[in-house]
């Protein structure tokens, strides 16, 4: 059960996010600031208390909190983002999250992690090594891990931006995957829900509760959850889809 989630309002500098697909377009930030909205409302109807921090003109990604940091039942990492333009966004989390962890670790230099490289299932992380996360990185996020109690591994990305690009663990034993990871053997032991490759983005989902919100305009993919199961919230992101954004960075889920 998640109980808190922190978010952050969309910049005007949005419209210079990064970016891999630039034939999609600047962002609309009117647009971009009625989403959040809406994906704030899903968030709230999952039950969970929804804490909403500023935007920073100064990092125009920085709406993407789920990167800079990782939040487990014992402590939180505090990520070192492997983008440039994005050093730095991590240090405005660490006065909110300690409002929340007593115990708050740091991934050193010259570690990278962002943690939409880091899948939680149960008491065990997955660690995608991406461009973002490197071998330090993971490294240290693991060390902290098992002096809790808890466990790591590391996956190789090989095209992924993101681990959670392509992967959504819904609970129950029960994983969205979808392009490279189809054949990754990390990942025989879950039940699957195959997302095909032209709904690509919808296998970053995330499970709330009670709920599983997804990214609107994907039917196929919100067919297969729902005969699986699942209560569905559509959200639409298509401009933060833009920027390279999917569904789950938009929040920490804790």
């Amino acid at each position: 059960m998640f109980e808190q989630v922190i978010v952050k309002r969309p910049a005007k500098s949005l419209v210079h996010g990064i970016t891999s697909n630039p034939e999609l377009g600047a962002p609309n930030y009117e647009k971009a600031l009625k989403q959040h909205d809406n994906y704030i409302k899903a968030l709230e109807k999952c039950g969970v208390s929804v804490h909403i921090l500023e935007a920073d003109e100064e990092f125009p990604d920085s709406c993407f909190v789920e990167d800079v940091a990782v939040c487990t039942k014992h402590f939180v990492m505090i990520t070192s983002p492997g983008a440039e333009t994005r050093k730095g966004e991590e240090e405005s989390m660490i006065s909110e999250l300690k409002k929340f962890y007593t115990g708050i670790e740091y991934i050193q230099k010259p570690g990278t992690l962002e943690g939409g490289d880091v899948m939680m299932v149960n008491d065990h992380f997955f660690i995608g090594l991406s461009e973002r996360t490197n071998k330090e990185g993971a490294r240290q996020l693991i060390c902290a891990l098992e002096s809790h109690g808890l466990s790591g591994s590391v996956v190789e990305l090989n095209g992924m931006l993101h681990l959670k690009t392509g992967l959504a663990y819904l609970e129950n034993n029960t994983l969205l995957i979808s392009g490279e990871f189809l054949s990754n053997r990390d990942f025989d032991k879950f039940e699957k829900i195959i997302i095909d490759e032209d709904e690509g983005y919808a296998a970053n989902c995330i499970r709330i509760n009670d709920f599983v919100i997804m990214p609107e305009g994907y039917p196929k993919a919100k067919k297969k959850i729902a005969e699986s199961g699942f209560s569905i919230i559509e959200v639409d992101t298509s401009e933060y889809k833009k920027i390279d954004g999917g569904l789950s960075c938009l929040s920490l889920r804790f």
